[in-house]
């Protein structure tokens, strides 16, 4: 048994739950918040056995896709603040932990 983590951009948490679900896969929604941008994410938990794992990957990556994003870019001098030129960020895509599930019990 295998614990799936992805953690996705907000934009892309329906069609990936929706992608989940079609394939028969349950998971559990979290509302995140990256640490780099500070937008939202959502967390899947997927618990599935290990044939399962590249199944859920799949479908993860399928539906979550790197796009580029503008950022202004504020510095700082002293004590007053003043706008750069804008920074091109890449975003999106997922970030994937797979872990063992030791013991899995439904109560």
């Amino acid at each position: 048994m295998k614990l799936v983590i992805a953690i996705v951009n907000h934009d892309d948490a329906a069609a990936v739950a929706s992608g989940l679900t079609k394939a028969g896969f349950t998971a559990t929604k979290l509302a995140t918040t990256g640490g780099f941008l500070r937008q939202g994410n959502t967390t899947f938990l997927v618990g599935t056995e290990d044939e399962k794992v590249s199944a859920v990957i799949d479908i993860v990556k399928t539906y979550s896709s790197k796009r580029s994003q503008v950022i202004p870019d504020v510095g700082t001098y002293g004590l007053s603040e003043y706008a750069n030129v804008p920074i091109e960020v890449s975003v999106g895509g997922a970030t994937v932990f797979v872990v063992n599930v030791e013991r899995f019990e439904k109560l």
